[in-house]
């Protein structure tokens, strides 16, 4: 059917004489391959029909026209021409078949060609979309590249403000320190305050011992003179008594009078400078214990003063000391949430990175894969370029009136050389 087929064509490219040749190669099926090379065995072509006829006729009519010519001779052209035909006409159905080879190999090297278009086509789209998958990847490893860049500006940020933080709190540690020392020195000096106050007690109760000592004695001396005085009137009365008695005796009142003035004098003189003296003790304690009254009083407003200090300072370093570890808290949980991210980032990397090289990978196979059919392509295309020059020469030199032998063969020759080579 397919030999059938393609002897119009044939018919078509090589005129009458090829038709007939067709025809005859379509009655002998044996002789034709319906799919792949033929073997490379060499055929020698022969002339045409007409060429037969004309050259035939041309010796019979010799032979008729020659008078000399004897039966052997003619018996002897007559097998020769027989011999002749029957090679020829084997040398025509062996071309014809070749020729039938060669349309049914360029068909089916057409229905591949197309084939291997449609497959070219199909790979460049499959090599278009991992360009465009290529270009996803680029522009999602770029963002997330961008990301690591922004959370590692954020963590640079961070560790800055990690480090001023840890700045403040040296400054603060620093002033809870220089807030304790002064805390200890207004202890300390709370502590001599104190033993100034003890010892002004001390001293108050000393002056207090003392004036009631004093106060003590002058009474036992305001006693001892009342005494004194009632004594001397006794002795004044008993010697006024012996006076009036004794008229004789020297004026003894006189002298009693003045012995009397000089005790009294000399009472109201002790009796004075007593007084001054307890006025002065008396002056100087008391304004000894205002002084130690006011020095205490200043020491108990200083010592208040310290103790709300010092509670002001501790509520102060308890409220730095929270803030401190809340930030502390704050930074650990910060870091430890970017390192997460940062892991993440890298994973989703890694990933696309590996997707990357598959995708590569991929790419470079379908690449090398159409290269493989590009190539076959080319031989293919080759081929048949190369099928329909020789198809094209041996219709030409097969035209009525190319009945040269000898070209046909030389012809043949060069057309199986070509297909070796190729």
């Amino acid at each position: 059917g397919l030999r059938s087929r393609n002897a119009p064509e044939a018919a078509g490219l090589f005129g009458g004489d090829e038709a007939a040749v067709l025809s005859l190669c379509a009655s002998s099926p044996s002789r034709v391959h319906s799919a792949g090379y033929r073997s490379s065995h060499r055929t020698y072509a022969s002339p045409s029909p007409a060429y037969r006829r004309t050259a035939a006729s041309g010796r019979v009519f010799s032979s008729m026209q020659d008078p000399m010519m004897d039966l052997s001779q003619s018996t002897a052209v007559t097998n020769e021409l027989k011999i002749i035909r029957t090679n020829e006409k084997e040398q025509l159905q062996g071309l014809n078949d070749r020729f039938v080879s060669f349309i049914e190999e360029g068909h089916n090297l057409e229905q591949q060609n197309k084939v291997l278009e449609a497959e070219v086509t199909l790979l460049r789209q499959r090599n278009n979309e991992p360009s465009r998958l290529h270009e996803l990847y680029e522009q999602e490893i770029r963002e997330l590249r961008a990301r690591v860049e922004e959370l590692t500006h954020e963590k640079s940020q961070m560790h800055l403000d990690c480090v001023q933080m840890n700045e403040t709190l040296e400054r603060v540690r620093e002033k809870l320190e220089e807030e304790t020392r002064l805390r200890e020195e207004a202890e300390s000096a709370l502590k001599g305050y104190r033993k100034d106050v003890d010892d002004a007690t001390l001293a108050r109760l000393e002056l207090e011992k003392k004036v009631e000592s004093l106060l003590d004695e002058i009474a036992f001396l305001r006693k001892v003179h009342e005494e004194e005085l009632q004594e001397l009137q006794a002795s004044l009365q008993a010697t006024q008594v012996s006076v009036e008695m004794d008229m004789s005796k020297p004026d003894l009142a006189a002298a009693l009078k003045d012995i009397r003035a000089q005790y009294e004098n000399l009472s109201a003189r002790n009796q004075v400078q007593v007084e001054d003296w307890y006025r002065s003790k008396f002056a100087t304690v008391t304004e000894a214990a205002a002084r130690n009254q006011d020095a205490i009083k200043h020491s108990k407003e200083e010592l208040s003063e310290y103790r709300r200090q010092v509670q002001a300072r501790t509520l102060e370093i308890e409220a730095l000391r929270g803030h401190n570890e809340a930030l502390e808290r704050q930074m650990a949980e910060m870091e430890e949430r970017h390192n997460n991210e940062i892991g993440e980032m890298q994973d989703t990397i890694q990933q696309l990175e590996a997707a990357l090289r598959s995708t590569k990978g991929e790419m470079s196979r379908h690449l090398r894969e159409y290269q493989d059919l590009l190539n076959v392509k080319m031989a293919l295309d080759i081929e048949i370029a190369a099928y329909r020059c020789v198809s094209l020469e041996t219709a030409a030199i097969i035209k009525p009136g190319n009945n040269n032998k000898l070209l046909l063969l030389q012809t043949m020759k060069s057309a199986n050389s070509q297909c070796r080579n190729i």
